[in-house]
């Protein structure tokens, strides 16, 4: 792509002939980005059936129809096919960052061609063309200005950086930017692929997101329950060998215990469980758009936040003015003009109009109302200052009628002032070390400047003169000298409400929190002390001083409270990287297109819903309604709860596993002469039929007390917590209740140790009271399952509802089962004795008392 402009074909302010541009337009192409290729719907869809437990679940539904039990198998597979349309219908809005770039080229241009001004689809545009420009307009090329008038650019969707910059003759503007102020024209020197747009688009497409904490731990413990299951049956067929069955028979038998052993409800119950956080965080104001990022936001371990909007209202208000006279206190509701200003003293009236006057006189930004709320057009700043001068009375629009602006000096980064000349006077606003220099007398101005900056308030000088000779300056160094001050006005922009404790809420949760901001350090500075980001000693960085090296800058930014000024977004991707490469999990907020590829970097990417731009919002996992940091830190709450939520339902089904594998081991044990107190299918009945709703239902439980306490469980899913709790407590428990209701059903009949065990209706019956024991058993696990530390008797019965219903539900189902002749008859058992009933109702008391046992062993270890 070509991106200086030629001149043949033009003549000078003229613009190109429409013949010239057809040739162009015909050999570079139009003036669109490049969009990346779409993944098709069905591929989408396919992979949410072809992953690694998906791919288990297929083979175990293939086992099911070969071991001779089809109704297993469809059920498997409908498990599988239901999870992966829900999983899709969640995520079906695509990774679409870049082709939503496109957004932000206007679809039309003022262009001066054959010596005409006309306006053209942007798309038309080429190399050469003479775009005209003025207020409001969004910038469809990077143009390289020729003409410019008191041209005032907003850059900061690319670049960050919130204050308009100054378009000069010879500067380049970049697509995507827009006009704020003035006017002027530039040549096209860039198109489409070859605009600074299209280089972010790029970085875009070229930052993938890392593998999330719970997929990749999931694949753990998939791969071990696999390796497990397909041990523990071909282990089975052997045994089934030796004790003389047939080799087709023992088959069978082993696949049946391998299928048995697959944790078919893993799936649905953490996909349940992931949708249900993402519906309690959208009503608390956090969009999810990927189900695994809710468990990531649980593992964070930092977060990089804007500022403005974010940790700020971004509602700028007045809240102090000086001047030489006297000052004033302000009273107000954010952009509210009926505000009330309170004069000091006998400060007079008029000197207070004045100030407000100039500093109005020297801002486009204004105060609107919208419905019933009233809100900031452009600048909140400068929409602040207009507030305080209808505040105290000044009629703008009849003194923007009566004496119009003359000339325009907008802000300049390098001189941090603006001014405007208005009849034979110059009004000059800006920061007050670039303003006070320039006055003749100063007076108490630097000892209140001083006491309103140590109040963490943004003050603004605003200075004038009278202008002789009735020419306007030639330009603003010419103008802005011999200035007579006229006071100093007090901006405050708030903290969110919640702000500071929500950064202390990541403290004591083991996050780290620091600021990324495009503004100045010393505002940015300011306000992290106000929200208590910073509390002891001071790390504000510059974007531009941050070290090349990458083990370097994790060094320098891996502490609590760092801030880093005028960052631009290569800097965001690097701190992303350089922080995930020192192990953390990497939050990233952003709202504007130049966040995009940091967002797409950061493990879990945040948008602003209000304030963010489309690209930003389609790069993210998340994004914020309200633009608020504490409506991150609840996300975490609840990313956490997620964690603890697929803890509980591997310890409730490692339990079930443990009951329901003693009785093969006490059969291969006694090779054979104790009868299977339960089958294959009985087991299976337990996995798909009476364990799955409770484990939804555990699957759902809301966050706890201690959720934000403590840095994020990083460790594993499957640790030594879950396995000691399933394999050495609650498991042991229950299969020895299981194995109680089926021997104690025999020895109420008679039967003694010594004697062979007898068959018939006897052995149906005691199997109906070893299934019996078992679904009892697993009702009462629930209830332990639902913390790690506190008893059902301390944390309570009814904290979760839809558990109660789950549980009642398992408790009819086992009845059904039961009772129900034909389907009692397939699962090869009959209603227990009322002695072996007895014994399986009791598995409960049983199995509540190892767990309160347990938990208070372990609170007297940790005390």
């Amino acid at each position: 792509m070509t991106t200086t402009a030629p001149k043949a074909g033009s003549a000078p302010g003229s613009g190109l002939s429409s013949a010239v541009a057809a040739e162009r337009l015909a050999r570079d192409g139009p003036n669109t980005l490049s969009a990346a290729t779409p993944v098709p719907a069905w591929r989408r869809l396919a992979s949410q059936m072809v992953h690694f437990f998906a791919l288990m679940l297929w083979a175990a539904g293939v086992l099911a129809f070969v071991a001779g039990l089809p109704q297993l198998g469809v059920a498997i597979f409908v498990v599988v096919v239901v999870n992966g349309i829900f999983a899709f219908v969640q995520e079906h809005r695509a990774e679409r960052a870049a082709q939503r770039l496109r957004d932000l080229l206007p679809r039309r241009a003022t262009v001066r061609r054959d010596g005409h001004r006309m306006v053209v689809e942007a798309s038309t545009l080429v190399v050469g063309d003479v775009v005209l420009l003025d207020a409001g307009d969004r910038i469809s090329a990077d143009l390289e200005l020729d003409h410019a008038r008191s041209l005032s650019i907003d850059v900061s969707t690319l670049t960050g950086e919130s204050v308009p910059v100054v378009g000069r003759p010879g500067d380049t503007l970049r697509a995507g930017s827009f006009v704020v102020e003035g006017e002027g024209s530039g040549r096209v020197v860039a198109v489409g692929s070859g605009t600074a747009l299209a280089a972010v688009a790029r970085m875009v497409r070229a930052a993938h997101r890392p593998r999330s904490p719970l997929a990749a731990e999931l694949g753990r413990v998939v791969r071990i329950v696999a390796a497990v299951a397909v041990g523990v049956g071909v282990a089975f067929f052997g045994v089934a060998l030796l004790l003389g069955d047939p080799p087709g028979k023992g088959f069978l038998f082993a696949i049946g215990v391998t299928v048995a052993l697959v944790p078919e409800g893993l799936l649905p119950t953490v996909t349940l469980s992931l949708a249900v956080g993402a519906q309690r965080m959208a009503r608390r104001d956090a969009l999810v758009r990927r189900l695994e990022s809710v468990e990531t936001l649980g593992s964070t371990t930092f977060i990089c936040t804007d500022k403005t909007g974010t940790l700020t209202r971004n509602e700028m208000s007045v809240v102090r003015i000086w001047t030489p006279l006297g000052g004033a206190s302000v009273r107000g509701e954010g952009y509210v003009p009926e505000g009330e200003v309170r004069p000091d003293g006998g400060t007079p009236i008029d000197a207070l109009r004045r100030l407000a006057l100039a500093a109005a006189r020297c801002s486009t930004g204004r105060a609107a109302r919208r419905g019933d709320a009233w809100v900031a057009q452009g600048d909140p700043t400068e929409a602040a200052l207009d507030v305080l001068a209808r505040r105290l009375g000044v009629d703008l629009p009849a003194e923007r009628a009566r004496r119009p602006i003359a000339a325009r000096f907008p802000f300049d980064p390098e001189r941090r002032r603006m001014s405007v000349v208005i009849g034979d006077e110059l009004h000059v606003k800006g920061a007050p070390d670039s303003v006070l220099p320039l006055c003749t007398d100063v007076g108490e101005a630097p000892a209140r400047l001083e006491l309103m900056t140590g109040a963490g308030l943004r003050v603004l000088a605003v200075a004038g003169r009278r202008l002789v000779g009735g020419e306007p300056p030639a330009g603003a160094l010419d103008a802005e000298r011999d200035l007579e001050l006229i006071g100093l006005v007090a901006i405050e922009d708030p903290p969110r409400d919640g702000v500071s404790g929500a950064i202390a809420a990541c403290r004591a949760a083991g996050i780290r929190v620091a600021m990324l901001t495009g503004d100045h350090p010393a505002t940015a500075r300011a306000i992290a002390r106000e929200v208590g980001l910073v509390t002891g000693t001071e790390r504000v960085v510059l974007g531009r001083d941050l070290p090349d090296d990458e083990d370097a800058l994790g060094e320098l930014l891996d502490h609590d409270g760092v801030v880093v000024a005028r960052v631009s977004p290569e800097h965001k991707l690097r701190i992303a990287g350089a922080l995930q490469a020192r192990g953390h999990v990497v939050a990233m907020t952003g709202d504007g297109v130049n966040d995009g590829p940091a967002l797409q970097k950061a493990d879990i990417g945040i948008a602003m819903g209000r304030t963010g731009t489309d690209v930003a919002r389609e790069a993210s996992d998340l994004v914020l309604l309200d633009d608020d940091f504490s409506t991150i830190v609840a996300a975490v709450e609840q990313g956490r709860a997620t964690f603890s939520n697929v803890r509980r339902f591997l310890t409730y089904h490692l339990t079930d596993n443990v009951a329901e594998l003693t009785p093969f081991l006490v059969w291969a044990l006694s090779g054979g002469r104790v009868p299977l107190a339960l089958g294959v299918l009985q087991v299976l009945s337990l996995d798909i039929g009476t364990d799955l709703l409770p484990a939804l239902a555990l699957g759902a439980e809301r966050p706890g007390p201690t959720a934000l306490r403590g840095p994020p469980m990083r460790g594993r899913l499957l640790d030594r917590g879950v396995l000691r709790r399933a394999f050495g407590v609650l498991g042991p428990t229950e299969a020895t209740m299981v194995m109680a209701a089926f021997v104690t059903t025999f020895l109420a009949a008679g039967w003694r140790p010594a004697s062979p065990f007898p068959g018939g209706h006897l052995t149906l019956a005691a199997s109906g009271a070893a299934f019996s024991a078992a679904v009892i058993g697993q009702a009462a696990n629930a209830f332990a399952c639902r913390s790690e530390h506190l008893t059902p008797f301390r944390l309570g019965w009814f904290g979760n509802r839809m558990l109660l219903g789950a549980v009642g539900t398992e408790l009819a189902a086992l009845a059904v089962l039961l009772v129900a002749g034909p389907v009692a008859r397939l699962l090869e058992m009959a209603p227990p004795t009322s002695a072996g009933f007895a014994v399986a109702v009791l598995a409960a008391p049983a199995v509540l008392a190892a767990d309160a046992l347990d938990k208070a062993r372990r609170r007297r270890r940790s005390s």
